[in-house]
């Protein structure tokens, strides 16, 4: 295979045009008239001037927002009357970062658009607002990246085309807690469509959108790096008389106005988005999206290392603890997480929310210290993990009545009492200490990081001391990252565990220092399989967390279905009988043998595999009753693909069709349930299928696939 492609080039001419290349991603924008705009893009690698004199840019004069980001400052709109001043991009292995500096007209400001490529068929785009003069400005609109995707002339293609069908957008639909992921493809009505994350809207939608042409196989994938509010939104032009159509798009982040003061001689690092374009299908898609994800966004290592823990579901004693880490070890667990709970009094473990801020181990529930479960852990042969929310103080801690003025305000004045601002640098100073004080006095080997709060906290308002009040969410998360940076370079070998209420939280702007993540705290059958279905899109399953047993999927759903939906993640195991009890046997057993199939056969490709999903929809996997979701490796000689019945499902045998195989191999194929193996060539199993029956609701089966060659 070739080294991933990447170009950038500036034409210059009556418009200034800058060509980026990725892959066979093509994305240009033209700089004119004062104006940045997108020009185009091309999913076959072609330059839109490929025929030099007739080339396929679109004109900004086409549309009423034609700019490619959108800015306001003191309510005036500057993304206009920008004068260029400077083009510049460097080369490091592969990976070209270009900066396009511009200076506005209008008001005192230079602007840098930064733009990375990998060679996967996605980007990074982000902006540098600098502030120029000797008095502050308000941002009160900011859209990352915007403006035309494409004009269609269907006259070129097939008139006959109904205009009512000729796009798609994919979302995750739900945004509350314990349905994430449920992807969906809706129609792109005629109108603005507008899918928002956080503002207005609960924290459980993870910020990522899918665009699909109808007609001619475009789609368009972008997210959104960023833990506070956004929006997406996509605009259709098509008129019922003409035959041309007109599509623009905008990724934008949203909150209370003014989203920043922008103070005098102030230069301000805008959230990153990330955009690509495929020809092809949703895996396509996804398939580069994670590519871009592990290349540029989260070089951090993923130690696939099989989890375990406890928390405030139980008594939380050394003796409970002590029999529980007994179990996980014997179950193949290789951490031991102690979780939410620790600080507490005996009998209080559910109120560790009310607790947060004291951390420190309840002396009556430890008392020898933390040392001594942590010690029997490591003579297990286990790795040593804790839990802490330290973005929360609870009303038990005493800092939470010594420190009234580290509370945000709401838009109404009122103290939003338990969410720590981060915009007050005595609060990020307290809570980076905290932290370095918890991983170094307990000595972890893991620290799981959680964050329960209301999305309304994030668009508290704060006053800047310029006589013009901000919105903190960007100098809040901003704040929040950079601690998180400082504390993961500090401690490079502890593994950061993300989480936020579940998947509270899991933008690639909070992932950049973490190694893996929490996506729910919904574990029950059917949701669960729906959540790791569409959050392996979101994210690589490498860095997706799903649970065996616990938080309540033990009350329904067949053993296997349970196990076969962490498998192809990061594996996370709770308890299958409770301290005082024997475990049974044969459901130890089958852990054992699932855990060590994970560790030998589909951990050592986990961190490169490709995803496909072969139910990516979550209406249409409710409405049939079923879902599968395949993990390939990248050379093709290896592939586990599980599936599952969920509610209501029509038949009791489905014929599945794997997609990551190679059709020149011979493959040794296991039927897991049963232990059956057989032979097939890689043409005939995905054009003929393996055929598996799952005689009940809530069944699995996992068949595995490995080349003979």
């Amino acid at each position: 295979m070739p080294e991933p492609f990447t170009d950038v080039y500036c034409q210059s001419g009556a418009e200034t045009v800058f060509c980026y290349r990725s892959g066979l991603m093509v994305y240009e924008e033209t700089f004119g008239e004062g104006m940045l705009c997108p020009a185009g893009w091309n999913a076959a690698g072609y330059p839109l001037n490929v025929l030099t004199n007739c080339s396929s840019r679109f004109s900004r004069r086409d549309f009423q927002q034609p700019s490619a980001f959108h800015l306001e400052l003191d309510g005036q709109s500057v993304e206009y009357d920008l004068r260029f001043v400077d083009f510049i991009k460097t080369e490091t292995e592969g990976v070209i970062h270009s900066v396009l500096t511009l200076e506005s007209e209008i008001k005192p400001i230079r602007l840098k658009v930064h733009t990375v490529l990998d060679g996967s068929q996605m980007f990074t785009r982000y902006l540098e607002i600098g502030n120029l003069s000797d008095q502050p400005m308000a941002i009160s609109r900011l859209a990352l990246l915007s403006g035309g995707i494409e004009i269609m002339n269907r006259d070129r293609i097939d008139e006959e085309i109904d205009r009512k069908s000729l796009y798609s957008v994919g979302y995750f639909e739900n945004d509350e807690w314990g349905r994430e992921g449920e992807f969906v493809w809706r129609p792109v009505p005629e109108n603005t469509l507008c899918v928002d994350s956080r503002f207005g809207r609960d924290r459980y939608r993870h910020p990522l959108l899918f665009l699909r042409n109808n007609v001619t196989g475009n789609l368009w994938f972008s997210q959104i790096g960023w833990s506070g509010g956004c929006r997406f939104s996509v605009d259709l032009k098509a008129p019922a008389k003409r035959i041309g159509s007109y599509l623009s798009f905008s990724a934008e982040l949203t909150g209370y106005a003014p989203l920043l003061v922008l103070r005098a001689g102030e230069t301000f690092v805008t959230p990153e988005v990330h955009m690509g374009v495929v020809h092809g299908g949703l895996d396509d898609a996804v398939g580069e999206m994670h590519a871009h994800f592990r290349r540029s966004v989260l070089t951090l290592p993923a130690p696939c290392a099989v989890g375990a823990g406890m928390g405030a579901e139980h008594d939380m004693s050394v003796e409970t603890t002590k029999s529980f880490m007994r179990q996980m070890a014997d179950l193949g667990a290789e951490v031991f997480i102690v979780d939410a709970g620790w600080q507490n009094p005996p009998g209080e473990e559910m109120d560790w929310g009310g607790h947060n801020g004291h951390n420190v181990p309840n002396a009556d529930r430890y008392p020898n210290g933390l040392a001594e479960i942590a010690d029997y852990c490591h003579s297990l042969g286990m790795k040593f993990g804790l839990w802490v929310e330290i973005e929360r103080l609870g009303r038990h801690a005493k800092l939470y009545e010594a420190h009234k003025d580290w509370f945000a305000r709401d838009i109404y004045g009122r103290l939003d009492e338990g969410f720590l601002d981060f915009t007050n640098p005595e609060v990020a100073a307290w809570a980076e200490s905290e932290l370095t004080r918890i991983i170094t006095e307990h000595r972890l080997d893991l620290l799981r990081v959680d964050y329960n709060v209301s999305p309304r906290s994030y668009f508290s308002m704060r006053d800047t001391g310029t006589g013009i009040k901000e919105c903190i969410g960007l100098r809040h998360f901003n704040a929040v990252y950079k601690m998180y940076a400082n504390l993961k370079k500090r401690f490079p070998d502890v593994v950061f565990e993300n989480c936020a209420g579940g998947g509270g939280r899991t933008d690639w702007g909070m992932m950049k220092q973490f190694n893996h993540t929490w996506v729910s705290d919904w574990q029950r059958l059917p949701y669960s399989v729906l959540i790791t279905n569409g959050m392996t899109m979101a994210l690589p399953p490498e860095r997706v967390d799903r649970l065996f047993a616990g938080m309540g999927c033990h009350e329904f759903g067949s053993l296997e279905a349970h196990m076969r939906n962490a498998m192809l993640t990061h594996m996370t195991l709770n308890v299958i009988a409770p301290a005082s009890a024997i475990p049974n046997e044969a459901q130890a057993a089958f852990v054992r043998r699932s855990v060590a199939l994970y560790k030998d056969f589909i951990r050592p490709f986990l961190p490169t595999a490709r995803v496909y999903h072969h139910a990516p929809e979550a209406d249409e996997a409710r409405k049939n009753g079923f879902c599968a979701l395949e993990l390939a490796a990248a050379d093709q000689s290896r592939a586990a693909l599980a599936a599952f019945t969920l509610t209501g499902a029509k038949k009791d045998r489905f014929a599945i069709y794997p997609r990551g195989l190679s059709a020149d191999r011979i493959y040794t194929v296991t039927l897991d349930n049963s232990g059956a193996t057989f032979e097939r060539d890689g043409f005939a199993l995905m054009n003929g299928g393996v055929t598996i029956s799952l005689p009940a609701s809530m069944g699995s089966e996992l068949v595995l696939f490995e080349s003979k060659a």
